[in-house]
């Protein structure tokens, strides 16, 4: 895995801490033009979930090695309202792989047998760049039971401002990945949650504004999705 250089951007990676506020998010193309203004709608934040860890890996490439079908998430933060992109914002990202197992936890799997403690795959942060984007090579999700196909982010705009969320994956594509990818196989119970009755997606986003756009480049599936938090003149 390569690891971004840079004494004072890794300094400020590391060094931000925040605590949770109102932060919002938007669901649209982060790899298309900028957003219109006023165009960024808001959904209430999303639980953290029982697998978040900071390992402190600043890296745009979260795979290590892992078997699934390649995933580029594109992510760009912006003020909500205006859609201005934020630069310099921390944007963190976890998720399972393709069997539904987490890195740094006992009880991992189907039958919770396996630790991935010490482990770091598809986990990582960067920093938003000018026009508030970051892109991580990642892979495909898998599902566990009682959750549908999801990754977790949390974007740090400053000390005082944290946005939690979950991006949600159409369930065409999750079908057809689980159907016919291997590494997606050979699991011990039948997949049990949609996107319609993941009660964390009804509940939080009732309204789908989590749900990425998902598009093909060649063999690589492509996820984005647009952040929108509130503008730090906003809060003063």
């Amino acid at each position: 895995m390569t690891i971004r250089p840079g004494l004072s951007r890794r300094a400020a990676l590391l060094g931000l801490s925040a605590a949770p506020s109102v932060v919002l998010a938007a669901s649209r193309d982060a790899g298309a033009a900028s957003p219109q203004p006023g165009a960024c709608l808001l959904t209430p934040q999303s639980i953290e979930g029982p697998f978040y860890l900071d390992p402190r890996l600043v890296r745009p490439n979260l795979v290590e090695g892992r078997p699934g079908v390649p995933l580029r998430l594109d992510l760009r933060v912006v003020e909500a309202g205006s859609c201005t992109p934020l630069r310099g914002a921390r944007v963190d990202v976890w998720h399972a792989d393709a069997q539904g197992l987490y890195f740094g936890y006992e009880a991992q799997g189907d039958r919770r047998r396996i630790s991935t403690v010490g482990q770091s795959f598809l986990r990582g942060t960067q920093l938003s760049d000018g026009i508030g984007a970051v892109a991580f090579e990642t892979l495909y999700p898998g599902w566990y039971p009682g959750r549908a196909t999801h990754v977790h982010f949390k974007v740090f705009v400053d000390s005082r401002t944290l946005v939690t969320g979950q991006m949600y994956f159409p369930d065409e594509t999750n079908e057809a990945v689980y159907r016919t990818e291997a590494a997606y196989g050979n699991r011990l119970f039948k997949r049990d949650t949609l996107n319609a009755t993941d009660v964390f997606a009804r509940s939080e986003d009732p309204r789908r504004l989590g749900f990425c756009t998902m598009r093909r480049e060649g063999g690589v599936y492509v996820a984005s999705l647009t952040i929108a938090v509130e503008g730090r003149k906003a809060r003063g």
